[in-house]
This record gives structure tokens, sequence and C-alpha cells, in this order.
């Protein structure tokens, strides 16, 4: 292998990387524009616990099928058209949504919005490790969940500003989505094709002039012999191939973070906030303004993660989060079984939210992305993520049932345990990956 060093192009690394990220965009925007719809959409569809946890998580289930859909898509054809297809579902389900009549047209097209929703959930962290060097994979993955973070803090931004429009603002919530899922399809055309993809796929020139632009000749060329060795054998992927005894321990890996990141619980603190807030007496006008506020936060310690990931690592980041969380949840359950004033509710909210966004939100993404081998990223990565999602609906789907019972704050007892637990599974069986490339991750994982 070539001595050399290698030299990347991190103008256009950078540039290709936040282009598929746009897919995260449209994933933080379906995700948070139900906060602010939701005290429309009780009015609009005399919803009840039940049927207002199952519209919430409606999103999941169409996850699910995108996970799937795009696990054999990104194998078979290569991750590009799957990721131009999410962006056309994301554009056609917001329109849906906007014009919906009926609660079951509403749900119909929510659930259609999931599917382009769990397409790019899975598709765009792993295009961009694929085409990011080792050293900067780290922080590159982490601009997808930065441009989500984004997402996420616009829509409540508009969703705030909408809601005095009237009854119908959850419309107009809902059908803006269409302006980002069209920017998202242009610029994915623009896009060339993983070089890891091309290689399984025998375009074997082209994947040597992707790398060439992503970095120095030396650079493609060890690049490109790491990558055919490590495609040596079968190279066609089953599901049956993700649970083989040599992968099987990273798959266990991926799927317990994947569901960890949701049964920790902040998912209800992004898509509930009304609930929370309304529990301790705050109007409309406040419950949308801490949206906001959690956007803010959210956005910031993202930023911060971005930084961490690649430095101080993905393991301590993790350690620090889980741990993080499981104390402010049980102080964040007492106030909110106590009735504390909406300011002391909200600087707990937002502390939580912080632990998340800098560990669990960005780093479960990226080691989603980086444990896998070459020949079986594809589907094990939809296995892991669509156990997420799974997870994401059992979260969404019983937290109006459970807070209806026990109060708004039962729930966050709960998630404190659930948050210990994970910082002992991290402590006990997440290795650290950062500075390794795809295949010394793959090669460590054989050799153990």
């Amino acid at each position: 292998m070539n001595k050399e060093p290698e030299a990347f192009n991190s103008g256009y690394i950078i540039g290709i990387s936040f282009i598929s990220a746009l897919g995260g965009y449209l994933f933080g925007f379906d995700f948070a524009v139900i906060s602010g719809a939701l005290p429309f959409l009780r009015t609009q569809f005399m919803l009840d616990p039940v049927w207002e946890g199952f519209l919430t998580g409606s999103l999941a289930l169409g996850c699910i099928v995108g996970c799937l859909l795009a696990g054999n898509l990104a194998d078979k054809y290569g991750r590009k058209p799957g990721l131009m297809l999410a962006a056309i579902i994301f554009a056609i389900s917001s329109v849906g949504i906007a014009v919906s009549s009926g609660l079951t047209l509403f749900v119909v097209m929510r659930f259609a919005a999931g599917i382009g929703v769990g397409m790019a959930s899975m598709l765009c962290p792993m295009y961009i490790a694929e085409v990011s060097p080792a050293k900067v994979r780290g922080r590159n993955v982490a601009i997808n969940q930065l441009t989500v973070v984004i997402g996420i803090l616009v829509t409540n931004l508009v969703n705030y500003f909408l809601a005095d429009t009237g009854p119908d603002a959850w419309r107009w919530m809902f059908g803006l989505g269409t302006v980002p899922s069209v920017i998202f399809l242009i610029g994915v055309i623009w896009l060339p094709e993983s070089p890891r993809w091309l290689l399984k796929d025998g375009q074997d020139e082209q994947a040597r002039k992707v790398l060439n632009k992503i970095g120095s000749v030396t650079f493609m060329e060890n690049t490109t012999e790491a990558i055919r060795k490590s495609l040596t054998g079968n190279t066609k992927q089953s599901y049956k191939d993700v649970f083989h005894k040599s992968v099987r321990p990273a798959v266990a890996i991926g799927i317990t973070l994947a569901v960890f990141q949701q049964f920790c619980g902040i998912n209800v603190v992004f898509n509930y906030t009304s609930t929370i807030f309304e529990s301790v007496g705050a109007n409309l006008d406040r419950q949308l303004f801490e949206t906001v506020a959690i956007g803010i936060v959210n956005l910031v310690f993202t930023i911060l993660a971005m930084w961490q990931v690649d430095k101080l690592g993905r393991r301590p980041l993790m350690l620090i989060g889980s741990l993080g969380l499981s104390v402010v949840y049980i102080i964040l359950a007492f106030m909110l079984q106590n009735h504390y004033p909406a300011g002391m509710v909200s600087i707990f909210v937002l502390l939580a939210i912080s632990m998340y966004a800098i560990s669990l939100a960005p780093v479960t993404w990226v080691l989603i992305s980086e444990i896998f081998p070459n020949k079986i990223r594809g589907v094990a990565s939809s296995v892991a993520i669509v156990s997420l999602w799974g997870a994401y609906f059992i979260l969404v789907f019983t937290f109006p049932i459970l807070a209806k019972k026990l109060g708004a704050y039962g729930p966050f007892y709960l998630y404190a345990v659930i948050c210990f637990l994970g910082f002992l599974f991290v402590l006990r069986k997440v290795k650290e990956t950062k500075g390794q490339t795809l295949e010394e991750l793959e090669d460590n994982l054989i050799r153990h």
C-alpha cells in the first residue's frame, strides 16, 4: 500500500456531505412539525390519548417501511437513487398532509412522510460515512445531525409565527415542507455515487474518479485497495447474513444503541412539549415558545458535539450523556410532580436537551454508520434503524396514555432508569471508533 502522505479535498467533501445531509433537515422538519401542530390537531380531529399517540407515532411506522426499502435499494441500485426517492416522497406527503380532510387521510399521509424520513435517516449518514476520510468521518456524519436540528429549530420558529393565523395554521405548518424537499432533490442530482458501492458493483473506474475528487492519488489507491480487500468473497447481502456469528456482536451493539437512543425518552420532550408545559399551567404561546428554546439549545450543543466527536471520541460522549440524562430526568420528574413554575421546569428540560444533543443524538448515528462491515452495511444499518423507529413508535404512542394515568411526570422516572442502564451498556460493550477507517474497524471486528 502506498505510504506517501494522503491529502483530501476538504471543501468538496464538506459540500457533498452537506447536500446529502439536507435529508436530515427534512427528517428534522417532519419530526418537529407535529409538536407545534398538536394543539390544533387535538381540536380538528377530537383526539383522545390513544389517537394522539398513534397520530404522532404513525411517522415511525412509515420510517420502518422506509428503512426496509432503503436497505434493499441502497444495495441493489446505490445510495443516490434512494436519496432521490426519499426527496420525492417528502414533497408529495407534505402536500398530502396539508390538504387532509379527515383523520384517516392525515394518518396515511404522515405514514407516507415516515417512509421518506426512514429512507433518509438510513441513507444520509451511510452515504456521508462512505465518502469521508477516517479522521473527519465522525464530524461529517454529525453534519447530518446538525441539519436535523436546524430543521427542528426552523420548523419550531415557523410554527410559533404561524400559530396566530387561525385554526388551519397546521395545514401551512405541514405544507411548507415541500420547499426544502425540492431543494434536497435538486442537490442530490448533483451528488456522486458512493465509491464503496461503485466498487462493490464492479464500477471500478467510476469509483476511482470519485475517490480522486475526494482526495489525492495516494488516498484513492489506498482506499480502493482497502475496500477491495474488505469485499472479497460473497458480496450479495441478505438479512440472514446480518445475524451471522462473525458480525453478530456489531449488530447487537447497533440495535441496542438504536433502541436506547429512543427509549432514553428525549423525543417525548420534542414531540409533547405542549403536554409537558401545559401540565404546569403554561399557555399555548408559552408552550410554542418552549419549542423554539429547545430548538436553539439543540442546535448549539449539536455543534459542540461535532467539534468533540473526533477529538474526545464517541464512547466518552455517550457515557456523559446517558448518565447526565438519568440525573436530570429524576429532577425534572420531581419538579413536574410538584408543579414547579414553568420557568424552572424549562431550565431542566433544556438541560436534558443539551445532554442528548451532545451525545446520544449525533453519536448513535455515527456509530451505526461505522460499525458494520462493508459487505453488509446496507442491510445491517436498516435492521438497526428499523429497531430505532420501532422504539420511537412505542415511546411516543405510550406517552399520552402513561401521562394520563400517571401524570406528565411519571414516565420520566422510567426514562431515568433506562438511561442508567444505557450508561452501563456503553461502559461494558461499546469500543472507541474514532480515527479508524471503516476497513480497519471491520478487521478489528473479525479479529475479535
